[in-house]
């Protein structure tokens, strides 16, 4: 009986392509999770933006060096939520990252997120943060278990940091 072997120089090869296919998916699947987030703060959407969150997951604030469940979070944002869905404010979110590292089930995606928010009078506020976030995927979607906002960054730094695209892993 003829034995099938596979040349040893092809199994790199075919590793490389199977995990980038699988880079390539997770950054898809995960870049659709950043601008479902961007959405529900956009609109109000507090219960989705709640479904985002693993229900045990962990807010770390660098800036108030204090850590809290993101539950305790969702209950003080919940109102600037009511507040955007109603008009009264306008509110939204973008995310750039500098490193994503993760595999079909765990990501760690490092980078900033700025927060903009226009009040009744006009008024515009630009908060840009460093931020890293630990997901997991539960039943086929992703979410956050750990929030760390580091620091206060800067416009520059923004800048710096590609938009969302579906580029593989540790790259935007």
């Amino acid at each position: 009986m003829a034995m099938r072997t596979i040349p040893v120089l092809l199994i790199p090869f075919l590793t490389v392509v199977a995990v980038s296919d699988e880079n390539d998916s997770r950054i898809k699947e995960l870049n659709k999770y950043w601008q479902e987030v961007s959405r529900s703060v956009g609109e109000g959407d507090f219960e989705s933006y709640a479904a985002s969150c693993h229900p045990d997951g962990i807010l770390v604030a660098g800036t108030a060096n204090r850590t809290q469940p993101l539950s305790v979070a969702l209950a003080r944002w919940k109102q600037g939520f009511a507040e955007t869905k109603s008009g009264r404010i306008k509110a939204s979110v973008e995310f750039r990252f500098s490193k994503r590292i993760g595999n079909a089930t765990s990501a760690h995606e490092t980078g900033m997120f700025l927060y903009m928010t226009v009040d009744a009078d006009g008024k515009e506020t630009r908060h840009y943060i460093h931020m890293e976030g630990l997901l997991t995927k539960k039943k086929g979607r992703w979410v956050m278990l750990m929030e760390y906002q580091k620091s206060n960054g800067t416009k520059e730094e923004w800048d710096a940091l590609s938009k969302l695209t579906k580029t593989p892993a540790n790259k935007q």
